[in-house]
C-alpha cells in the first residue's frame, strides 16, 4: 500500500514539474502557438530573392513593400525613379514562431530599394502636333520654338507666341495664342489708363473706304492673321532625362521637311505624266507607290485616287498677307462648241492678248505655298482679249486592219522600187495576202472609186465622215461601186497582184488633206 501510494506522489510531482518547465519556457518566447489548424503562420519575405525578414501574415509583406516605396516618393518629391522589385513570400507552419520587428523589415526594404534609386526624372513639356510628340525642358523652350517657327514667315516680328490654358479640356492642357506686339502694347496701355483716367473707345485708325475714294493707299499692308495650321497641345510632365530632347532636335522634328503620303485624285485632263509636274514627284515613284499602275502608259480615270508622297513639316504655319503686286494676266481659253464637227477639228476665232493690272490682294499661305487669293482691289491698265476656239463634239470614227493576218512587206515612205516597177517614194503599206482574201473597210464612209487606175491595177477608195481617205490597191475582184456607203469591216474586195505588183498583196492608204500618211500612225496594222 505505502508503495502504490508513493508512485502516485512521484507521477504528481513529475507532472507540476513538467508544467512548471513549460510554463517558464512560454514566458521567455515573443510568439506561442500551440495549435494552428488554419495551416501556415510564419512567412519569410524576399525582394529579387534576397531575404528581408519574416511576417505573421502574408498580406503584411505587401503592405509593409508599399508603404516603404510610398516613404520613398514621398521624400524624392516625384523627381526618382524607383527601381521595381520582386516581392515573394514563402509560408511555413510551426507550433512555435518567432517573427521579426515590422521596422527592421521595413528598413531592409527601404535599403534594397534606395540602393538602386536614381534621380532620372525632370519637370518637361511635351509639345503635341496631331500623332506628332517632342518632349522639351520646359515652358520657355516651347514657346521659344513656336515662335521662332512663326517668326520664319513674320520677317518683321509682329507677332508672338504665348501658351494660354484650354478651358475646354479638363485636363490642365495649353494651346498656342499668336496675337500682334502692337496689340499686345496698346492693351497694356488701355489698361493702365484704367488707373485713373476714363476709357477711350476711339479706334485711331483711319479707314477710307468710301466707294469713290478707296484706292491703293486705302489699305495697311504686311501680315495679318497667323495660326499654325495643325492642332497643337502642350502639355507638363515629369519624364525620364533620356526622352527629354535637346531644342534644336525637337524643333527640326516638327519643321524640317518629312515625306508625308497624301492622296492625290485625278481630274479631268490628267496625265501621269502631268501629275509628275504638278506634284514634283518622279514618275516611277508615283508608280511604286500605286499597285494600279504598271508603268506610264497606265490607263487613270476621273476620281481615282493615288497615293504620292509630299514633303511637307509636321508643323505647318498658315499665315495671310495683304499684298499690292502688278502682273501681266490672261484670260482663260473660250470654247464654242460645234456638234456638227468632229473633235480632230478646231478652228481659233479670236487671238489672245495679255492684260496688264495692280491689285491689291488678301493672300493666304501654308508655310510657302500659296492657298488661297483674294482681290480686295484692282486698277486695269490694259484690257486682256482672251482666246476663242471651235471645237467639234462629235466622236470621230475608228480605223480597223482592212484584212486578216498578211504580213507587212514595204512601209512607208523613201524605199528602193522593187524589181523596177514599184514607186521608191512608197505611200502607203504593203502587205503580202494570198490571192482571193477578203478585203474590208477599215473604217466606215461613201465609196469614191471604184475600178481599173495605171499602176494601182484595181482600186477602191473610200471617202470617210471626217474627211480622211483610204485606198485599197492591187486587187483581183470588187465587190462595191461609187458612191455605196460601207460599214467599218465589211468586204469591198478581194486581194490580187494587178497593176504594178511583184506579188499578191494589199497596198493600203490613208490620206488626210489629200496627203498621204503613214497608216500605222492610226491603224494597228500587227
Amino acid at each position: 500500500m505505502i508503495s502504490a501510494r508513493l508512485k502516485k506522489i512521484a507521477i504528481v510531482a513529475r507532472l507540476r514539474t513538467a508544467l512548471f518547465v513549460c510554463g517558464l519556457f512560454a514566458l521567455g518566447m515573443p510568439v506561442l502557438n500551440w495549435w494552428h489548424p488554419e495551416g501556415d503562420n510564419f512567412f519569410t519575405v524576399y525582394l529579387d530573392g534576397k531575404e528581408m525578414g519574416s511576417v505573421a501574415y502574408a498580406e503584411r509583406a505587401e503592405e509593409l513593400y508599399r508603404e516603404v516605396r510610398s516613404d520613398l516618393a514621398s521624400e524624392q518629391q516625384g523627381l526618382s525613379l524607383l527601381p521595381m522589385k520582386e516581392l515573394t513570400v514563402s509560408g511555413q507552419e510551426l507550433l512555435v514562431r518567432e517573427v521579426d520587428d515590422e521596422q527592421d523589415v521595413k528598413t531592409r526594404m527601404r535599403d534594397a530599394i534606395s540602393g538602386e534609386l536614381r534621380r532620372e526624372i525632370s519637370k518637361a513639356y511635351t509639345i503635341k502636333v496631331e500623332d506628332t510628340m517632342v518632349n522639351v525642358a520646359g515652358a520657355e523652350e516651347a514657346t521659344r520654338l513656336l515662335q521662332e517657327t512663326i517668326d520664319t514667315y513674320d520677317t518683321e516680328g509682329k507677332f508672338q507666341v504665348e501658351l494660354v490654358g484650354d478651358l475646354s479640356r479638363e485636363l490642365n492642357v495649353l494651346v498656342p495664342r499668336i496675337t500682334r506686339r502692337d496689340d499686345v502694347e496698346e492693351e497694356e496701355d488701355l489698361l493702365l489708363g484704367l488707373a485713373g483716367a476714363s476709357l477711350n473707345t476711339d479706334d485711331s485708325r483711319e479707314w477710307n473706304f468710301d466707294e469713290e475714294e478707296i484706292g491703293f493707299d486705302s489699305f495697311d499692308y504686311g501680315i495679318e492673321e497667323m495660326g499654325f495650321a495643325e492642332s497643337v497641345e502642350i502639355a507638363e510632365a515629369y519624364l525620364p532625362n533620356d526622352s527629354i530632347q535637346p531644342f534644336e532636335t525637337a524643333k527640326n522634328r516638327l519643321t524640317e521637311l518629312q515625306e508625308l503620303q497624301q492622296i492625290y485624285k485625278v481630274k479631268s485632263g490628267d496625265t501621269l505624266s502631268k501629275i509628275s509636274l504638278e506634284v514634283g514627284l518622279p514618275l516611277d515613284e508615283i508608280i511604286a507607290l500605286n499597285d494600279t499602275l504598271e508603268n506610264e502608259n497606265s490607263i487613270i480615270n476621273v476620281d481615282q485616287e493615288l497615293l504620292i508622297t509630299v514633303p511637307e513639316p509636321e508643323l505647318s504655319v498658315l499665315w495671310t498677307e495683304t499684298c499690292r503686286t502688278d502682273e501681266v494676266f490672261d484670260l482663260p481659253t473660250e470654247y464654242i462648241y460645234n456638234d456638227e464637227w468632229y473633235t480632230t477639228k478646231s478652228v481659233t476665232l479670236q487671238q489672245p492678248s495679255a492684260g496688264y493690272h495692280e491689285t491689291v490682294s488678301l493672300i493666304t499661305r501654308r508655310n510657302t505655298d500659296e492657298e488661297a487669293r483674294e482681290v480686295l482691289y484692282e486698277e486695269v491698265g490694259v484690257e486682256a482679249v482672251g482666246k476663242v476656239v471651235e471645237v467639234g463634239t462629235k466622236v470621230p470614227p475608228t480605223y480597223i486592219k482592212p484584212l486578216s493576218g498578211g504580213r507587212i512587206s514595204s512601209g512607208f515612205g523613201r524605199r528602193q522600187s522593187p524589181g523596177g516597177i514599184g514607186s521608191s517614194n512608197h505611200q502607203g503599206i504593203d502587205i503580202a495576202t494570198p490571192t482571193g482574201t477578203s478585203i474590208w473597210a477599215s473604217s466606215g464612209g461613201t465609196v469614191g472609186y471604184a475600178g481599173w487606175s495605171g499602176g494601182y491595177g484595181y482600186l477602191v477608195t473610200i471617202n470617210h465622215p471626217d474627211g480622211w481617205q483610204t485606198r485599197y490597191a492591187h486587187l483581183s475582184k470588187i465587190y462595191v461601186s461609187v458612191g455605196q456607203y460601207v460599214n467599218q469591216g465589211q468586204v469591198i474586195a478581194a486581194s490580187g497582184s494587178t497593176g504594178n505588183s511583184t506579188g499578191p498583196h494589199l497596198h493600203f492608204e490613208l490620206r488626210i488633206g489629200g496627203v498621204a500618211i503613214d497608216p500605222r500612225t492610226y491603224v494597228n496594222l500587227y
